[in-house]
């Protein structure tokens, strides 16, 4: 019989946790991601069904909303959908079954993984990594840019807390990424 066990994208038994001056940096790994592209003529029932399972209005480019579950937004008519893993491990069934044929959903649990940076001063850390405007990078805003050559997704939860989303198989190599511009932040 085969003992399988649950690793991190970095690979340990627990998600690590790296603190340098003002700023945390810590590997999430208990979420389940969804992405959801509206079919041809399918872009209203795709939203209604976003906001259903949301429970707030379909971000729009930039924007990502909701309570539980939350959206984001990816591109034209696309969205990814986050919630956490051990209330929603279904996720990708129940926007399967909620969108109604209206728009293709497919997993996306295993291809990302997320870190989180929290504490004061994180513009200092994110104009060393990418081009976004951290002064006017808002709770609620949400875009792709590259960080470390990697296409990643960053989210804005509040001024002191923001989550970067990028390919599981290059997690090391983003998190090593990350580790570099906090200390040479900090």
């Amino acid at each position: 019989m085969h003992r399988l066990k649950a690793i991190t994208a970095l690979g340990g038994t627990e998600p690590r946790v790296d603190q340098h001056g003002p700023i945390t940096l810590s590997e999430k790994s208990g979420f389940a991601l969804a992405s959801v592209a509206a079919r041809v003529g399918g872009t209203k029932a795709t939203t209604m069904a976003i906001k259903r399972l949301t429970g707030a209005p379909v971000p729009g480019p930039g924007q990502t909303n909701g309570t539980k579950i939350t959206a984001f937004w990816t591109g034209p008519d696309q969205w990814m959908l986050e919630a956490p893993y051990n209330s929603h491990e279904k996720l990708f069934e129940q926007a399967t079954a909620e969108v109604k044929g209206k728009a293709s959903v497919t997993e996306q649990s295993d291809g990302w993984c997320r870190f989180d940076l929290q504490g004061e001063g994180l513009s200092a850390v994110m104009e060393r990594l990418c081009a976004i405007n951290m002064h006017n990078f808002e709770a609620g805003h949400a875009t792709r840019t590259s960080i470390e050559h990697l296409g990643c997704f960053v989210i804005c939860r509040t001024k002191t807390h923001i989550s970067i989303l990028g390919p599981r198989s290059s997690a090391g190599s983003l998190h090593h990424g990350l580790l570099i511009a906090i200390r040479s932040a900090y």
